[in-house]
């Protein structure tokens, strides 16, 4: 059983303490206003009828240390309040998606020089961040899964720098339902980024490999 670590208790970081709950994965949360705030969320995710695993809030610090794999799903204007020292050496999963009229101009986004989840692997220089579940509707994530072997069965994405860790994330999808698709490095992972072909769309493997391989950078448009 893993513990997953989950800073950031938005609609994604939710979405992802339902399905992991369901697939036995035991779920820290954590928010930027303290665990006494996620009271109501921790009792809402301990009812539901399929949970196997167990919930609690803690810390941002707290759950980063409580993770055998962690999720960073927070805005980018967060990410440097994102605890280092604590996932250090752990597989951290970037959601991120850059939105200007959310995050303001990066200059470094507008020009594509780099991506999100760079952003977050610079700031852990130490953890190793794979990027997923950033094409997905929240609502899919504990919804949309099916067993291995589903005909059509719906894939996600993946990109990171290290093999070992993106091996990690791509068993924690399957355990929850989904497919994948390794982009390559993290570098790759613009080819899911918002208003790319496969953004959003359910595709299984193979469509989802033809959406990436098809994506235009945002300059090319």
């Amino acid at each position: 059983m893993t513990t997953l670590g989950i800073i950031g208790a938005g609609h994604i970081g939710t979405a992802l303490a339902q399905a992991a709950l369901d697939a036995g994965h035991d779920v820290v949360i954590s928010n930027s206003r303290g665990p006494e705030t996620l009271t109501d969320l921790v009792a809402a995710l301990e009812q539901r009828p399929r949970r196997r695993g167990q919930v609690r809030a803690d810390t941002s610090a707290g759950a980063a240390a409580a993770a055998d794999l962690a999720v960073v799903t927070v805005p980018l204007a967060a990410v440097p309040h994102v605890p280092v020292e604590p996932l250090a050496g752990k597989v951290v999963i970037d959601t991120n998606n850059y939105y200007p009229q959310r995050d303001g101009q990066i200059a470094e986004l507008d020009d594509e020089t780099t991506t999100t989840a760079e952003l977050l692997q610079a700031h852990l220089p130490t953890s190793r961040v794979v990027k997923a579940f950033n094409h997905i509707g929240a609502a899919d994530i504990p919804t949309a899964g099916t067993p291995a072997g589903t005909p059509n069965r719906r894939a996600l994405a993946v990109a990171g720098d290290d093999e070992a860790a993106k091996a990690t994330v791509v068993a924690f999808i399957d355990a929850i339902g989904f497919d994948t698709v390794d982009l390559g490095p993290l570098a790759e992972g613009w080819r899911i980024q918002r208003d790319t072909p496969g953004y959003g769309v359910p595709l299984d493997a193979a469509g989802l490999r033809v959406a990436t391989d098809s994506a235009k950078r945002y300059r090319d448009m």
